[in-house]
Formats: C-alpha cells, sequence, structure tokens
C-alpha cells in the first residue's frame, strides 16, 4: 500500500516544477514510509510514497516501460529517455500471478505493479477500461502514456483505495488524499454550500468532496485526462441477474468465495495479521485466515481487537449493541488458537490532544469523534508488528447485517433507512445550524435529492416485485452510499500509520453474487446474515455463531463525556471560533456526547485548514 500525487500540465513545462511536486508527495509519507520516488516530464509530475508489502526489495516506483521493454524503478525512472508508460500505483492486485503468466515474456521484478504496467502495455490499443476490468484487487493508480500524452486515474470497483482530482486550465492535480492536491500553492480551500452538506449531512457523495473543486474518482471508474479535457469512464456497476441458486448451493457458493478471496488476500511478503471484534465477521476472516495459514505452515494467525479501559463496569446494553466484544473475542482467540493481543484504550488516550490531531490531518475533513480516535489508535499499535491486517469491513452492506435493514418502518421510510432507523441516531448535526445556514444547505432537499439519485441507479431484475424487489434498493443503498463513509475512515486511520488493510468482503465477485441473492434467502434462517453464518458456521464456536449484530464498540465511561461537555463549552465560550458562524453554540451545550465530540472536530478543521466558508 503506498500515496501518490501527482500533477498534469499540458502548457507548461513541470520539470521546472519539482520542489512543488515534492511537496505533494511529502504530504502521503504517511501512507508510504519505506521510500520514495518521483518522475518529472515536461508535462507530467507522477510522485509516490512506499508501504512495501510484495517483493520489497525491487518493487520501488514510480515504474517507467522504455519503448524496448525495459523497466526502471525508483531513482532510476529519472534516467529513461524513451519512456513508453509510467505507473504511480498504490493497492494490491490479488490475481497478479495469474496476469503474469498469461502476459508471459519478460518481468524485472516479482511486484504487481510490475504487472499492472505491462497489462496496460499489452492492452494498447484497447479500451483501457478491459485491462482495468480484469483485475481483482483493492487499488487507486496513475498511468502516463507518454506516446499518446494522456493520463488514466483508476481506481477498484468498491472505492477501498481512495483518489483524488482537480481539473486545472491546462490539466489535473491529483493524489491519494485531499492534502496532496492542497499542498498545491494554486489550489484555495474554499468550502461552499455543497461542501457542507458532505460535512453535516450523513450520506456519502461517490464523486463530491467538502473542497470546491476537488473530487474523488468515483468507485468503478477510470478518469481520461488529456489535450482535449478530463472524462470519467464507468468500467464497473452492480448489475441485477437472476439468482437460481437454492439455500445450499447459495451457501456452498459464498463459502467457496470466501475461502478464494481469503487466500488471495494472505499474500504478503511482510507481518500479516487480522482485526478480531468477536462479530460473525472478523470472527469468520480470522478463522479462514487460521486455518489457510496453518495448511501453508505459516500460522498461528496474529489477531488484534480494541476494548476500553473500565467497560467491564461501565457498559450497558442498549438497542444497537446488545452485548460487549471482549467475551466473543476470546472464545475466538482460543477456538483458533490466534496468537491474540487486546489492545486497550483508557480516556488519557482517547482525549490526547496529539492523537486527535493526528486524526484531523490523517482525514483532511471532520469525521466522527471517539470512534475514529480508537480507530487511529487501535492502527498504531497493530504497526508495531504487522505491516498488514485483513479486517470484516463491508460484511453488514454485502450481507445485510444492521439493525435498519430489519427494523420495517426504516425500510419503508422512503429515504435512506440509516437516516431513518436506530444505527445513527442522535448522532446529526442539521438541526443545530443557525437558520439561515440550514436554510442554505436546505439538508432535507439534499437528501431527498440524493435518495432519488440513488433509487434512479438501482439495477432492476425484470419481475422482482414486493419486498425483494425493495431489500434491493436498501441493499444498493448501503454499498454505494453507507459503506463508502467506513471505508474511507478505515483508509485513513489505517494508513495514517502506515498498516494497510484489507478488506475480503469487498472482493466484487463475492458483493456481485450476495447482491443478487434474494432477501428471502439472505434471511432463510430469520436473522440477519443468514448467508454468512451459515457459510462459515463450521469454522466457529457456538457462542459467535449465535450473537446478535454489535457494531464498532465505543467508550461508555462517562468521565469521556464530561471531558467533552467540558471541553465544548470552552469552544461555546469562544466569542473567535468559526464553528460558531454555521452552528448555535447555544443549543449545542445540550447535544449528546457523540455531537458535542463531531462538532469539535469541526471546529479544529476549520481552524487548522484555514478554510474559507462561502454560502
Amino acid at each position: 500500500m503506498c500515496g501518490i500525487a501527482g500533477w498534469v500540465s499540458f502548457d507548461g513545462d513541470l520539470r521546472t516544477e519539482r520542489a512543488t511536486a515534492a511537496a505533494m508527495t511529502d504530504t502521503m509519507a504517511c501512507r508510504g514510509p519505506d521510500d520514495v520516488g518521483l518522475y518529472l516530464r515536461p508535462h507530467v509530475a507522477l510522485g509516490h510514497r512506499r508501504l512495501a508489502v510484495i517483493d520489497v526489495a525491487h518493487g520501488r516506483q514510480p515504474m517507467a516501460l522504455a519503448a524496448d521493454g525495459g523497466l526502471a524503478a525508483g531513482p532510476d525512472v529519472e534516467r529513461v529517455t524513451d519512456e513508453d508508460l509510467a505507473l504511480a500505483y498504490s493497492g494490491e492486485v490479488y490475481d497478479f500471478r495469474e496476469h503474469r503468466a498469461r502476459l508471459g515474456g519478460r518481468f524485472d521484478t516479482d511486484s504487481d505493479t510490475e504487472v499492472v504496467l505491462r497489462a496496460h502495455r499489452a492492452g494498447r490499443g484497447r479500451d483501457p477500461r478491459e485491462v482495468v476490468a480484469g483485475f481483482n484487487g483493492m487499488f487507486a493508480y496513475a498511468l502516463w502514456d507518454a506516446r499518446a500524452q494522456e493520463l488514466l486515474l483508476v481506481r477498484d470497483r468498491l472505492g477501498v483505495k481512495p483518489l483524488y482530482y482537480r481539473q486545472t486550465a491546462d490539466g489535473v492535480l491529483f493524489g491519494s488524499e485531499p492534502k496532496a492536491v492542497l499542498a498545491h500553492p494554486d489550489v484555495p480551500r474554499v468550502v461552499d454550500a455543497a461542501g457542507l452538506r458532505q460535512v453535516f449531512g450523513l450520506v456519502a457523495d461517490p464523486a463530491h468532496t467538502p473542497f470546491a473543486g476537488l473530487r474523488e474518482v468515483p468507485p468503478g471508474h477510470v478518469v481520461r485526462v488529456t489535450r482535449t479535457g478530463v472524462q470519467e469512464l464507468r468500467y464497473w456497476q452492480l448489475e441485477s441477474t437472476p439468482h437460481t441458486d437454492d439455500v445450499d448451493a447459495t451457501v456452498r457458493t459464498v463459502r467457496e468465495l470466501l475461502d478464494d478471496t481469503a487466500a488471495r488476500q494472505l499474500v504478503a511478503d511482510v507481518p500479516l495479521c487480522t482485526l478480531l471484534s468477536g462479530g460473525l465477521d472478523s470472527s469468520a476472516l480470522t478463522a479462514l485466515a487460521a486455518r489457510q495459514l496453518g495448511a501453508a505452515g505459516q500460522g498461528p494467525v496474529r489477531s488484534f481487537s480494541v476494548d476500553f479501559a473500565g467497560n467491564d463496569a461501565d457498559f450497558v446494553p442498549d438497542e444497537v449493541r446488545g452485548t460487549q466484544d471482549a467475551p466473543y473475542v476470546v472464545d475466538v482467540a482460543r477456538h483458533v488458537a490466534s496468537d491474540h493481543t487486546d489492545v486497550v484504550l483508557d480516556d488519557a488516550r482517547l482525549l490526547d490532544d496529539a492523537a486527535r490531531a493526528a486524526v484531523l490531518r490523517a482525514r483532511d475533513t471532520p469525521g466522527m469523534g471517539e470512534i475514529d480516535t480508537s480507530l487511529y489508535l487501535l492502527f498504531a499499535a497493530v504497526r508495531q508488528s504487522s505491516t498488514v491486517a485483513l479486517s470484516g469491513e463491508s460484511a453488514d452492506e454485502v450481507f445485510g447485517g444492521y439493525i435498519d435493514f430489519h427494523d420495517p418502518a426504516a425500510v419503508g421510510a422512503g429515504t435512506f433507512p440509516w437516516l431513518a432507523g436506530r444505527m445513527v441516531r442522535g448522532h446529526g448535526l442539521g438541526d443545530l445550524l443557525h437558520e439561515r445556514v440550514a436554510k442554505e444547505l436546505d439538508l432535507t432537499g439534499h437528501v431527498a435529492d440524493a435518495y432519488a439519485a440513488t433509487m434512479a441507479e438501482v439495477p432492476r431484475l425484470a419481475g422482482e416485485t414486493g419486498h425483494d424487489a425493495r431489500m434491493r434498493e436498501v441493499s444498493y443503498a448501503y454499498l454505494t452510499r453507507f459503506l463508502p463513509v467506513l471505508l474511507d475512515r478505515k483508509d485513513r486511520m489505517s494508513m495514517a500509520v502506515g498498516l494497510e488493510v484489507r478488506v475480503p468482503f469487498c472482493d466484487h465477485r463475492l458483493v456481485q453474487y450476495v447482491f443478487n441473492a434474494p432477501w428471502h434467502l439472505k434471511t432463510f434462517d430469520g436473522r440477519e446474515k443468514s448467508l454468512l453464518r451459515a457459510a462459515t458456521a463450521d469454522l466457529l464456536p457456538r457462542s459467535v455463531v449465535e450473537r446478535v449484530k454489535s457494531p464498532y464498540p465505543s467508550t461508555q465511561d462517562p468521565r469521556y463525556g464530561a471531558e467533552i461537555a467540558r471541553r465544548f463549552g470552552v469552544l461555546a465560550d469562544d466569542g473567535t471560533t468559526p464553528l460558531g458562524e454555521l452552528v448555535d453554540l447555544e443549543a449545542a451545550r445540550s447535544a449528546g456526547r457523540d455531537v458535542q465530540d463531531r462538532l469539535l472536530y469541526v471546529d479544529a478543521w476549520l481552524r487548522e485548514y484555514d478554510v474559507e466558508v462561502q454560502l
């Protein structure tokens, strides 16, 4: 996993802009602590920061292919004079060995980066989307075609790996995170009404960001940049097809897909582990990893969990979190004989100013408060002994795990179910906006428009009606407007400490297959995630098989809430805070802990990033 940054200027000579290109690249140092490289040509700059995972010794970047097929990598790219293609790449192509065998011929490294580069060269003359569509993985990369004078910005199907760009008068600026683009001296830090809707809303936008003019490459897209302009081209999307398998065949296929994707994603030349919460998703993944690593003589699997000091005494079950994680984590760790570590966090660490500042710098935008901070601290602890971690993220969206999937009122509300149900109740900030700001943002209208656009995208299945048809809509909404929020959070918090987190449940083959399983199959045992439970029950302790879904944990120590309230009170008394221009701070004094926590992050963002709000 790595960080990339770059610049295309068709009217300039970027060989004179080394300092700026290097500054943009240096913002990605957290994503790539192991190496740095820069490729400068008259009209393109490609910057790369490397986290070495595959072919540690030779997979340096940027990589370039000469006209004769020779490869140059890292510092050597500066000496190539007849280059054909150049690449700055982040991520993993899990089936790179199959592509390597298919391509044949010369290879100078054992890295997936070289495979991607040579696959594009072999595919020259075809639509580049056909090349990208052949990859199985999580990736974001920039490919410069020196012959065609064309840049491709490519992002994986589900948007696991981020990639941002800003169009300029004669090209683009781009990077793995907003900070790479913001480091360019000509980029203003302007946030308009559309951007504030991103900050204060609870619906992901597949392409837009809070910063005006800064876009994300949409998941499943290639952005083509030429002298004539910029095009966003889709190469993948969810499709609706008839599902003809019965329950047994569906369960069997899910297991086969899980076995295969786990095997692919366990490939690394550095220490690897799993993230274990004691829930069905992470427990199944840990068990699969334990079995496969054991069979290969590479066990035991390492596993990590997060908990909070005093949680035994402080935990109170509610309608969303009914059980603590810790007992189930113990059951799984014993059952699969993992080398397990509990990361226990106390309030001092969660409230630490340096940790909270690191979270803000990682995100470049306001985040989710304490659950961001705890995830960052968990990943920092994991990184001390592992470079790669496997996560159960996205299983709830794929298999229908959230409580709101199963709430008839939320499902039938005519909006995004998480906004009508219990998952994010009490976390919204819109009710605290000043009247004039609320009127300008019109969050209600924004959500309605976003929901209508989402429903218009849903691939329909001919002849499907009733509840199965509605749940196809709900599943599509979660996969495209909710999951991106969680993937973005996990990417930023992990890469801030140089940890690569892989998400096997985002394998596009699994997502596509389960998306088309009708809802009555996904709930055939009368519970959430029926297919996943049945497919992995033989690997798990009975306690986990029977456990009801519980989301990512949060500290329940009342002292944390008291300190957040104190800090917010200080903020509300500060007549100079830019947050006061947007939010009724007096009304927010009586808001809940999580809302005040998020508002503290919004205030810090406005200040630290010197954001110019334009309404």
